[in-house]
């Protein structure tokens, strides 16, 4: 990150022991096991887990919701007039970030479950190191990370999920010892400070943190230490407006990193857009990103291409693979990353994702009556169980919710006391790294 800011200002802030053993890893995969479902699937299922915090962890398989859209629809029509007086309020280019916007566009999630979604298709990601050949592995991230993006959009609408407040975090799995069974044994040094304590090791775990909100960055931290994968990322969410339309820059970089081969490989992200904001609104990704190994030299471009304003078509994507010092690619991408992505390589071209096949693997949650106060989904329940049909209650919870926060920013400016990570070190400047990952425990 270039912009500098103080993640520890409070200024304006809304903030908000027993091991796993394999006997419990088998109980959790005959469980789950047929759980590699559609996006129109629903789950329910609740299995009992240890957890290294002592006592069980109750968790569920996550349900797929439906789409929200006519509701949302309904609210807009309905609040074109609080839409208009908000837009008369601001101008092209300003920064977004302490406009509060209408409780009924609200996605009902926090923004570190949205982040979650990057690992919808977590076998994908537990897979790279099964691959003999460092090309091979690369292509294989690309893959994963290409994919990566359609779950985290439930609805062709443009709905905006909740701002994290301070402190606030957001913990899941995926079980995928069925698809890509595990090749390492995990001892129990190696579990004793993982991300998630009610995790299995023969599967992928997920924590995110708001270790900023002014400005507002999320870090996010996911490890298989069956497989011997990490990643970890941090995410700076740049607003502005942009007359018809708001751009959300997502600044920051990921590290995902295959510890079989010692191969890391650097990522960027793509921006964001809520087109047509005044009429019905939609999403579009934006923009480039980039993915680099350093160990090896091999490089992607990938292009996220806006629609045209005149003919073309939403969501296309454009990529080129190449090999260290090759200015031609070895491989190129073309479609539409929520659909079908086609590979070309020399003058064969096949299926490289199609999105609308693949099983997305379900995120299995703790029960939010044993979720931790900070955790995202007891944090904001009033509001989710509100929306989208009570507004009114909706927004007092989402009111309420902040003032509290803000009251604790008061109270540490007023005593002095700086505010401290939970799960993450570092700062906005040189960004944010999890307290204990998988290479520190192997």
């Amino acid at each position: 990150m270039s912009d500098k800011a103080d993640s520890n200002s409070d200024d304006e802030f809304f903030e908000a022991n027993e091991d796993l053993t394999s006997s419990t890893s088998s109980k959790l995969t005959n469980e789950f096991e047929n759980l590699a479902v559609s996006d129109s699937a629903k789950t329910g299922c609740k299995l009992s887990l240890p957890s290294r915090r002592g006592g069980t962890a109750t968790i569920v398989a996550d349900a797929v919701p439906s789409s929200e859209e006519d509701d949302l629809e309904a609210n807009i029509e309905g609040s074109k007039s609080v839409i208009t007086h908000l837009l008369s309020q601001v101008r092209v280019g300003m920064d977004l970030t302490k406009v509060v916007l209408p409780t009924f566009i609200l996605e009902r999630r926090s923004m570190l479950e949205m982040y979650a979604d990057f690992f919808a298709h977590a076998d994908l990601f537990a897979r790279i190191p099964d691959f003999q050949s460092p090309k091979e592995r690369f292509v294989e991230v690309v893959r994963w990370y290409v994919s990566s993006f359609h779950a985290g959009r439930r609805s062709s609408l443009a709905k905006k999920p909740y701002n994290p407040i301070l402190g606030e975090t957001f913990m899941c799995m995926w079980d995928v010892e069925k698809m890509v069974p595990s090749t390492h044994d995990v001892s129990e040094g190696v579990l004793e400070k993982s991300p998630v304590p009610w995790a299995n090791p023969n599967c992928v775990s997920f924590i995110a943190e708001q270790v900023s909100h002014h400005p507002p960055v999320s870090a996010f931290y996911a490890e298989h230490p069956g497989k011997r994968m990490s990643c970890g990322a941090h995410i700076w969410t740049k607003s502005k407006f942009l007359g018809l339309s708001i751009c959300a820059q997502l600044v920051g970089e990921g590290s995902i990193t295959d510890h079989v081969h010692d191969e890391t490989y650097k990522i960027t992200f793509p921006s964001a857009y809520a087109r047509s904001i005044l009429t019905t609104p939609w999403m579009e990704m934006g923009g480039k990103a980039d993915i680099v190994c350093e160990k090896t030299g091999f490089s992607a471009s990938l292009d996220f291409l806006c629609k045209p304003f005149v003919g073309g078509s939403r969501h296309r994507i454009y990529g080129e693979l190449r090999e260290v010092n090759e200015k031609k690619p070895f491989m190129t991408l073309e479609g539409h990353w929520n659909g079908v992505v086609t590979e070309k390589v020399g003058s064969q071209s096949s299926v490289f994702v199609d999105t609308t096949t693949m099983g997305v693997v379900p995120k299995l949650v703790q029960e939010v009556k044993e979720q931790q106060p900070t955790e995202s989904r007891r944090l904001w329940q009033d509001v989710t169980n509100s929306l989208p049909h009570n507004i009114t209650v909706a927004t007092e919870a989402k009111v309420k919710l902040e003032e509290k926060q803000r009251e604790d920013a008061r109270m540490r400016k007023n005593t002095g006391t700086q505010w401290q990570h939970r799960n993450f070190h570092g700062d906005v400047e040189r960004g944010f790294k999890f307290n204990h990952p998988l290479s520190s425990r192997l």
